[in-house]
């Protein structure tokens, strides 16, 4: 199961929570908010039977929800979303950058501040992207980047170190360069270090190989739903209207 939220109204906070079936990539649910008690209120609708055989919950790293799946489903791995981890690490990168960018420092030995900004203007996604999916452009960015910020090339190494590890077949595989990881990184990355700790047995759910394209493919769905009905301010209409798309086929006899 996944659980994630969006904005019922642009530019508000009325969000709502949305659920969705992983395997089959469908809706399953909606709450007309972020409280422990709305989320409850709905889970508890489905029975006892069904949360008790929930066996994997992602869900991003804020920390709203842990606690109450704990406490429903206690026997589901809950699974910090590679694409939410990941996040927090380009965050960090493209903060560096930014202030960078505005304030050139530590530069190599003749590298003027000017050349700098150049070389880092946009230069975003060369950074943030996985090195092996840049594109010729962006690798010869990427390289303007590296000729002119000694810290933003460390940064740029660990990011994609960090990515690889991903790739291993078993958290007891990863764990001990996941621990050599966070130790070299957190000078560079110390935000992302410190919540990957307080997130470390969910991040480490890794070799279940969950992402958030479900979940993702779902939101946007509903954003279409919500745009196609002029924005919507009354949330069981929005729900209803949802659901529907999902759970209701026009051609069925």
């Amino acid at each position: 199961m996944g659980i994630d939220e969006i904005a019922l109204r642009k530019g508000h906070k009325d969000f709502v929570v949305v659920l969705s079936d992983l395997d089959t990539h469908r809706l399953i649910g909606m709450a007309p908010s972020r409280t422990h008690a709305a989320i409850e209120a709905v889970l508890n609708t489905w029975g006892t039977d069904v949360l008790s055989n929930v066996v994997e919950v992602s869900m991003d790293l804020s920390g709203n929800y842990r606690g109450l799946v704990r406490r429903l489903m206690p026997q589901a791995d809950i699974v910090a979303d590679r694409f939410h981890v990941m996040s927090l690490v380009n965050q960090e990168l493209n903060q560096a950058r930014n202030a960078l960018r505005r304030s050139p420092d530590d530069l190599p030995d003749g590298v003027t501040p000017e050349e700098a900004k150049a070389a880092l203007k946009a230069s975003k996604y060369a950074l943030l992207k996985p090195k092996a999916h840049l594109t010729d452009t962006q690798r010869d960015k990427l390289a303007e980047v590296i000729a002119v910020s000694p810290k933003l090339t460390l940064m740029h190494q660990s990011k994609e170190d960090f990515r690889e590890l991903f790739d291993a077949e078993s958290w007891f595989q990863a764990l001990p360069d996941v621990l050599d990881w966070m130790k070299a990184a957190k000078p560079l990355y110390p935000n992302a270090v410190a919540t990957i700790r307080r997130w470390f047995g969910e991040v480490l759910h890794f070799e279940l190989r969950t992402t958030s394209g479900v979940v993702e493919g779902i939101n946007t769905r509903l954003k279409l739903i919500k745009r196609s009905g002029y924005g919507f301010t009354n949330f069981e209409r929005f729900r209803l209207r949802c659901l529907i798309c999902w759970h209701f086929s026009p051609t069925a006899a």
